[in-house]
């Protein structure tokens, strides 16, 4: 393959940008994806603000037409609801579609190479100083570089469709249910994202929309505009992220649960301090880095999936929210990273 400065394995968000970073260093920088873009993947598609400021940084602009602000967060459950707003900006939703597009947009401006339906089958031919992996939690790099040692991890199933209504709420709106959490969120002007997740990899959204009768309301009717795609979504830490060349970025190098809505911007994170390690040669301080940056998430991810574990205790705890909007509100602040 073509010698480079940085070879990206992996061309979705997360690789993108790694490389869009790696970029703004001023390195050589080419992505090779097996995939013909833009890639699609289940996800509630919601970027909170602190990774909207993250794309700022990388100079990707997203279309305010073909997205949606929403402004905060609202719960939805027995024993009430509550919300509250962002402490600062809102965050945006956008189809994962029109993000990856936005991506690639800013990497050819950049003059990253992109190699798309092209599949590496070994990083030992790869002639580059650095080999990234953003290939996902089922990272073949991460095998081939022997960085599948892992700390901890858990596993559940998120299902994801799209519909043609207008969007009801300027919240993203997190529904509790037994057993699973339903996601609402407006992706543009006249389109509706709802995600489902479970621990059942067995239930699919329509049987699960018969706990969330508001939600089915809502929805009874209105075309489709994408077919049900589901994903594994795994809580994940490693021992380490690098070996020698080989340097791991996004779901490859761990994850936390869709339910915090922190998997972009962690990725995105990772990407600018990758960058800065890579242009200090001391990769070293982005293990450092990394294992810092994933604490606040998992954190939120442990106390949120507490009230998915604990069924019986949730009602208590949304009554609390509700009648000391508060507490809740301080935690939005924490999630966000204010």
């Amino acid at each position: 393959m073509t010698a480079t400065d940085i070879f990206v394995i992996g061309g979705g968000p997360a690789g993108l940008a790694a490389a869009i970073a790696a970029r703004l260093k001023g390195f050589d920088v080419t992505v090779a994806d097996a995939a013909q873009p833009p890639i699609d993947k289940a996800c509630g598609e919601g970027l909170m603000p602190d990774s909207m400021e993250l794309l700022r940084q990388l100079g990707v602009t997203l279309d305010p037409d073909q997205s949606f602000a929403f402004r905060g967060i609202r719960f939805i459950g027995d024993g009430g609801t509550v919300a509250s707003d962002f402490p600062g900006d809102c965050g945006v939703a956008i189809r994962r579609v029109r993000l990856h597009q936005a991506l690639i947009d800013r990497a050819e401006a950049l003059g990253v190479k992109l190699l798309w339906r092209t599949h590496v089958t070994s990083i030992q031919d790869v002639r580059a100083r650095w080999v990234i992996g953003a290939d996902g939690a089922n990272s073949r790099v991460r095998q081939w570089s022997g960085l599948d040692a892992v700390r901890r991890e858990s596993f559940r199933y998120g299902f994801r469709r799209h519909y043609r209504v207008r969007p009801w709420t300027d919240f993203m709106e997190v529904y509790w249910g037994p057993g699973c959490q339903m996601y609402v969120t407006g992706v543009a002007p006249d389109e509706m994202c709802v995600a489902l997740i479970t621990r059942d990899p067995h239930v699919r959204l329509n049987a699960a929309l018969a706990h969330f009768p508001s939600v089915a309301r809502i929805i009874e009717g209105a075309p489709t505009l994408s077919s049900e795609r589901g994903a594994v979504t795994i809580t994940r830490s490693l021992r380490r992220v690098h070996q020698g060349r080989v340097v791991l970025v996004g779901d490859a190098s761990g994850s936390v649960d869709a339910i915090t809505g922190e998997g972009m911007g962690l990725a995105f994170r990772q990407s600018i301090v990758l960058a800065d390690a890579l242009a200090a040669n001391n990769l070293d301080r982005y293990q450092a880095a990394h294992r810092r940056m994933a604490r606040r998430p998992a954190i939120m991810a442990r106390l949120m999936l507490a009230l998915d574990r604990f069924p019986r205790v949730r009602p208590r705890v949304l009554r609390t929210f509700a009648a000391k909007p508060v507490i809740f509100e301080r935690l939005l602040a924490v999630h966000v990273g204010a």
